[in-house]
């Protein structure tokens, strides 16, 4: 993962997220914005989905399945690559 990349991402409190490396803009849900600002501070998927169940208080498989999406939905969108 590109852990600088993440960090240059401009991302508003509403969830619009700007790469300037590429001009491309993302809107993200609540989760999605807690699960990039985890992954910017260096959490793991295992600690994110930790972190959601307490944060949003679902359940442990809803909160893995949420993470999966995301880290998917940011590796398409090339944001991210590998993630521990």
């Amino acid at each position: 993962m590109d852990l600088n990349r993440l960090k240059n991402l401009a991302l508003s409190e509403t969830g619009f997220v700007f790469d300037p490396s590429t001009g491309n803009t993302f809107t993200l849900n609540d989760s999605a914005i807690f699960i990039l600002k985890s992954l910017r501070d260096g959490s793991t998927a295992p600690d994110i989905a930790r972190q959601l169940t307490a944060e949003f208080d679902v359940s442990d498989t809803q909160a893995g399945d949420d993470v999966t999406d995301a880290l998917l939905q940011l590796k398409e969108a090339g944001l991210v690559g590998g993630v521990r």
